[in-house]
């Protein structure tokens, strides 16, 4: 049996009114495919929903099929967000590594432009994954009426900055927040681990020769010296058996 949507409420009250603020670098830079004039500006709303939801897109996870009927006309962009949702390269990457609660934060965060509204709205998209699973709850979120307002049916969903007056910055985008594998299966594959896949920069054959004040020069110049030795014991040794004044604990007693 479907549950439907549970009620919850925005955490605070910012979540309920428009940011006032005059235009700047922090705002957020729309990618709709009704403004692509060329096959270049297709490429790039291409990219940007590939970005969007598998946070980088190789050549073997591109649906080439998808991508010509995008460019037809024939499905919008809200059709191909949807496929790219549902696509096997999103369930294998991301929701079998995942708990409910993250793949319902991450789909809320990618789908609508915004952060949960808190553990009750995790909690709420959790039971309809549960119920329904990945595919009920993303047609819920794109027929919803806050993903219609927002993006329509020709814009690519992008992370909505909020920038309130109490604080200088916008909230930090999702895909920095939020990682792609949880923290169970990052112990699993290793992550984080860094890869070098580049050469490490040789020295310049100048900073090879050697200058003035090089420690080494001066070696040879040190053992001509005569040995600076002083006859007798040196000052505060004591002779005498250490050993035998070290406390222990022998079996017997």
């Amino acid at each position: 049996m479907a549950l439907p949507l549970l009620k919850y409420a925005p955490t605070t009250q910012n979540s309920r009114v428009d940011p006032l603020r005059v235009g700047s670098d922090e705002d957020p830079k729309a990618v709709s495919m009704d403004k692509a004039m060329d096959r270049e500006d297709q490429n790039f709303v291409i990219e940007a929903a590939y970005r969007q939801i598998f946070f980088h897109a190789f050549k073997v996870d591109r649906d080439r099929t998808l991508e010509s009927q995008l460019r037809d006309g024939q499905i919008t962009v809200r059709d191909f967000i949807r496929s790219l949702c549902l696509s096997d390269t999103f369930t294998r990457s991301f929701y079998n590594l995942n708990s409910n609660y993250k793949v319902s934060r991450h789909l809320v965060e990618k789908l609508l432009g915004r952060t949960t509204h808190g553990k009750s709205e995790e909690i709420a998209w959790s039971a309809v994954l549960m119920t329904r699973g990945v595919k009920g709850m993303v047609d819920d979120i794109l027929n919803s009426q806050e993903y219609l307002d927002a993006f329509g049916y020709d814009t690519v969903p992008y992370h909505r900055n909020r920038v309130v007056g109490s604080r200088d910055l916008g909230e930090t985008p999702f895909n920095i927040t939020s990682p792609r594998y949880d923290e169970y299966y990052r112990g699993i594959l290793g992550f984080p681990q860094v890869v070098y896949t580049g050469t490490a920069k040789a020295y310049p054959e100048r900073a090879r020769q050697r200058r003035g004040g090089f420690p080494e020069d001066y070696l040879p110049w040190v053992r001509t010296m005569p040995a600076m030795r002083t006859t007798g014991a040196p000052a505060g040794s004591v002779g005498g058996d250490y050993l035998s004044k070290v406390p222990y604990r022998s079996i017997g007693r």
